[in-house]
Formats: C-alpha cells, structure tokens, sequence
C-alpha cells in the first residue's frame, strides 16, 4: 500500500506529459482511480495524496466499501464503470456522482423513474458504446449510438454528459478512441471516458477527458 502514492504521482506524471505533447492542459483530462476489487485500507494512501475520482464495478462493492470514506472525505467523487442492473438503479443512485454504463433502453427507463423522485442533482450519465461490436461486452452499438442518444434525451428526458467505451484488448485502441470522440461530437457531448492504464495517452491524444486506471495505481488484483 505504502507504493499506491509513488504509483499515482507517475501516472498523474504520465497524464500531464501526453497532455503537453497533445497540445492540451493538464487540467481537461481527469483521473478515475479504478478502485474494484481493492479494500478500503487501499484507498487510503490515494485519498491522502489527493486523489478524489474513484471508479468501481460493482454496486454491492461500492456499497460496502464507499460510505464511511465518503463521510470523511466528503469531496470525493464516485464512478459507476461497470455495468448495471436495473434491479440496483436505485443504489446506484445513492453512491455513485457518474454513472457511465448506460447501455440499453431498458436501464434509460429504469434511472429516468428514479431521477425523477429524486430532489437535488442527478448522476451524470454517459452511454456506454461497443465500439469494437463484441458480443460479450455491453454497450450500444456504434450505428445505434444516435438513436440511443436521442432516445435518452426525448422519451426519457435523461441529460446524457458523453460517452464511455473499452475497446477489444487485441485491436489497436485509437481507432475505437477515434470513433468515440466522432459520435460524441455529432450529439454535442462534452465528456469521454475512454483509457487505461495500458492505453490513456493515447486516449488523451485522441480527446479523453477522463481515464480510468487501476492497476497502474493500485498493482495488480
């Protein structure tokens, strides 16, 4: 554990050098410290150093895991990175400040009864697309991307903020980047959560705005 700040400031390093040799400011990309599977005795050294964006996978994990840190670190913020069932939308909404797996029409509904009980602001959503078009991963497919979006934001009056995806491991990841960034900006989206620890600078060269690294920062699991 005593290694998870020396981890985090070389990657933090590493975003701040792609983003100079993209011609962009440090501070457009954001870091997402993917925290799953590690205990909360891990998130310590992160937390102390500074880090405040954590991402998780699962909504039973972070419900263990987040509450009493977030009681003493009121400021930290929580990413939904792994997929969602409709059954936990309502946990969901509890934990987590972004939720980027929204996937199918299904879930849109699902968040959008929710939200709307809710006082105060929503989670931001980003739709989740299946760039390389794998069967076993969710997503929404690239040519289906428009209509999902526009789907989101008239039937179910949901605020889309942008877009994640995770490319097939063996392709070359700026492709999908390329075609992420694409679709976000013919639907107007600002945000893009794409990159990992083996890919975030190229993400950042294709216009990531936020970057979901675990084992780089937290070793292996």
């Amino acid at each position: 554990m005593s290694d998870v700040a020396e981890r985090l400031e070389e990657v933090r390093a590493r975003i701040a050098r792609a983003c100079a040799d993209a011609g962009r400011a440090a501070g457009e990309v954001q870091l997402i410290a993917v925290s799953k599977t590690f205990g909360a005795e891990h998130m310590a050294p992160a937390l102390k150093a500074g880090q405040r964006l954590f991402g998780e996978n699962r909504v039973q994990e972070a419900k263990g895991k987040w509450p009493a840190l977030r009681a003493a670190t009121p400021d930290l913020e929580l990413h939904l990175i792994g997929p969602l069932q409709t059954n936990k939308v309502r946990e969901a909404l509890d934990l987590f400040d972004v939720i980027h797996t929204l996937d199918r029409p299904s879930l849109a509904q699902a968040l959008a009864k929710e939200i709307v009980k809710r006082e105060g602001p929503a989670p931001r959503l980003l739709v989740q697309v299946n760039t390389g078009e794998e069967p076993q991963k969710a997503g929404v497919a690239p040519q289906e991307a428009d209509a999902f979006i526009a789907a989101c934001r008239e039937e179910h009056n949901l605020a889309i903020a942008g877009l994640m995806c995770i490319p097939p491991a063996d392709e070359p990841a700026a492709p999908h980047f390329a075609l992420l960034a694409k679709i976000a900006r013919r639907n107007g989206l600002d945000l893009l959560s794409m990159g990992m620890s083996g890919d975030f600078e190229t993400a950042i060269t294709l216009g990531a705005t936020h970057v979901r690294v675990g084992s780089a920062i937290f070793g292996g699991r």
